[in-house]
């Protein structure tokens, strides 16, 4: 039997300051650093042991994999970042609070920006910092890899296309798999594993800091699933 772990990250800046964060590379909060290692510590008492992990390639996500792989006495197994793994990029609404974006356009407005399967935020503009293609992690993307808005249906694309090319394979070699990452892949995958409809993936609420275990046959195909 294989195991799979997915984790958000520990609550980050942007969290705290409710902020459209998506690929914005902000760092845990002090909150956030302690949920990281405490989810760690769970996993140490429930006896998990990963062959192989991955993160995103936002710090968030970075950190919160180093305090659990720490926790679990396992830092020296390999570990891998992932823009594929990103967060949904929120376009022109990263770096802007949720409040004043909710008073400036309206519920109905933000919520089909952030919900709408199909739907995806203002683009940012490409001179702008929040444009992945001025930061040099991304230089190595071809152009059609570095967005300037998504959807959820274009997170998911790229989600599960990593899913397929790189990390089934290795649950199919009973590789025991820790993955944190953010709110949108989780869902997405949560929904492949989960046999879910679009809404109601969408309607997931993915909390900070809580590993879903997931437990493959030799196939991959989940026998049962549970939180920690």
């Amino acid at each position: 039997m294989t195991k799979l772990v997915l984790m958000r990250h520990g609550q980050s800046l942007g969290n705290q300051a409710n902020l459209f964060t998506g690929w914005y590379d902000l760092d845990l909060s002090s909150k956030g650093h302690k949920s990281a290692q405490a989810a760690g510590e769970r996993l140490r008492q429930h006896g998990f042991r990963f062959d192989i992990a991955y993160s995103s390639m936002l710090q968030r996500t970075i950190h919160t994999l180093q305090h659990c792989l720490d926790a679990l006495d396992q830092a020296w197994i390999p570990t891998y970042a992932s823009w594929q793994l990103n967060e949904r990029h929120y376009g022109a609404l990263q770096g802007l609070n949720k409040t004043d974006t909710l008073k400036k356009y309206g519920a109905e407005q933000v919520q089909l920006w952030r919900r709408g399967f199909h739907t995806t935020p203002p683009p940012v503009e490409r001179h702008s910092p929040h444009f992945p293609g001025n930061d040099p992690r991304y230089h190595a993307l071809a152009p059609t890899n570095l967005p300037t808005t998504e959807s959820p249906a274009m997170t998911t694309r790229r989600v599960m296309a990593f899913w397929h090319s790189t990390i089934l394979p290795c649950l199919k070699k009973g590789q025991n798999t820790l993955i944190v990452t953010h709110g949108s892949p989780i869902r997405a995958l949560l929904g492949h594993l989960n046999q879910l409809s679009e809404e109601d993936t969408q309607r997931l609420s993915i909390s900070t800091g809580a590993p879903f275990v997931y437990e493959l046959d030799e196939a991959a195909q989940p026998l049962r699933h549970y939180s920690l």
